[in-house]
């Protein structure tokens, strides 16, 4: 049985330890089980509607960034317009994601979540953040921004409030 007690390592790994393999995989392994506990809650909810995370990424991010043009989206999600096309189709069939064509352009297409939609992303946010709340409460304010910069450093970019 695994032992998914931490305590037993330094709160914070220096940069040094990063070096040392058994770090490497405490470190790989925490970031592991954190996202599988953080992707919970909203699995089983994605799949009461039979729908994955690929779908809770568009409407997040969709919510984030209200009347988001597609192309838009698919530069933040970094994927094809192929891989696209199947999810936010069935999000638009479910009535929980519009596109709307602006005045300005009628060609361009913006995306944005129905009623529906937004009270769904906020169901599945509400868990998550609840989730987060707890963790930086226990980690401190110093843990958090450190938490941040490494998931930025990760993504490759910093992410913009």
């Amino acid at each position: 049985m695994l032992d998914r007690n931490y305590a037993d390592l330094c709160r914070y790994v220096n940069m040094l330890d990063l070096k040392n393999q058994a770090s490497q995989q405490a470190a790989m392994e925490a970031f592991f089980f954190g996202y599988q506990a953080f992707t919970a809650k909203a699995d089983e909810m994605l799949e009461r509607r039979g729908l994955s995370r690929v779908h809770q990424r568009i409407v997040f991010f969709i919510a984030r960034y209200p009347g988001l043009s597609v192309k838009e989206l698919l530069n933040l999600l970094g994927v094809s317009k192929q891989a696209l096309n199947t999810p936010l189709r069935q999000l638009m069939e479910m009535h929980l994601v519009d596109s709307v064509a602006p005045d300005s352009d009628k060609r361009k297409r913006l995306l944005q979540l129905t009623a529906d939609g937004t009270g769904f992303e906020q169901s599945l946010r509400r868990e998550q953040v609840k989730l987060l709340q707890r963790a930086f409460s226990e980690a401190g304010e110093s843990a958090v921004n450190g938490w941040l910069a490494v998931n930025q450093a990760l993504a490759g970019k910093p992410v913009e409030d």
